[in-house]
């Protein structure tokens, strides 16, 4: 029991940091436009993309390999069990609700990038959800408006402003990132805390910290062991997939920002 409340308070300091991720890799969510990391198309020789910054390699080795541990021996596990009790439409309930929460920083980065229809897009989904879709357990702006989701991190708003990467980093129970783009997550997990302050006891967000990124991976079950199979060296396949991943997303953007 001791162990379990240590692993607790880990994921509520996690939280606290802004993470939104305790997978190794990065994926696109459910209900989203998927990335198919499975893919040979995923993966391409990009000039632009070819050398990182990694300074830090041994120490990343490190935290990659005990990410990898916790990943497979508890994360995935759980996960697991999870998706096998829990319908699935349940589970998009709460992918739905979470989301939801999380629209306004995504409306305030949409609106710093200088994407305009974007921001927007947001302030809407987050108004129509949160009434037509009972507090956000439905995507009724996507369903019923043809209102996709849209993504906008800090991370992304500081890239429009010119500031670069930094160098490679990978965080302990949350994988690959950059300087910058982990900064900006930073920040942006500490625009979501009001909607965690009706509580101050850190057992309790970590408990919700882990429901909800439990309840993001069981959509994902699998995979991740897939993806080790086909690499020689893991780590460095997953360093080359997360800027690989962020250049898709780059791609797919629904808008270009005014300062292009």
């Amino acid at each position: 029991m001791h162990i379990i409340r240590i692993f607790i308070l880990l994921l509520a300091a996690v939280f606290l940091l802004g993470s939104p991720v305790v997978s190794p890799y990065h994926s696109a969510h459910a209900g989203e436009e998927e990335i198919d990391f499975l893919s040979d198309d995923f993966y391409d020789d990009d000039p632009e993309e070819a050398e990182f910054y990694d300074p830090f390699e041994g120490i990343n080795r490190m935290v990659f390999t005990f990410n990898d541990t916790v990943f497979v021996w508890v994360l995935e596990p759980v996960a697991s069990g999870y998706n096998y009790v829990v319908p699935f439409d349940f589970r998009i309930s709460i992918y739905n609700f979470f989301r939801n929460l999380e629209e306004p920083v995504r409306f305030i980065n949409a609106f710093l990038q200088g994407r305009v229809n974007d921001s927007l897009t947001l302030l809407g989904r987050f108004l129509i959800n949160s009434t037509l879709g009972v507090y956000g357990l439905g995507d009724a702006a996507a369903r019923e408006f043809n209102m996709p989701p849209v993504e906008a991190t800090l991370g992304e708003t500081l890239a429009t402003w010119g500031i670069g990467d930094g160098f490679y980093i990978v965080v302990p129970l949350y994988g690959s990132s950059t300087l910058r783009d982990f900064t900006g997550t930073v920040v942006d997990g500490f625009g979501l805390t009001p909607y965690y302050t009706w509580t101050d006891d850190l057992y309790v967000m970590g408990g919700i910290y882990l429901g909800k990124e439990t309840n993001k991976l069981s959509f994902r079950v699998g995979e991740y062991e897939e993806l080790k199979k086909v690499f020689f060296d893991p780590y460095v396949a997953f360093r080359n997939a997360y800027f690989q991943y962020r250049r898709k997303l780059r791609d797919h953007a629904p808008e270009k920002n005014l300062f292009d």
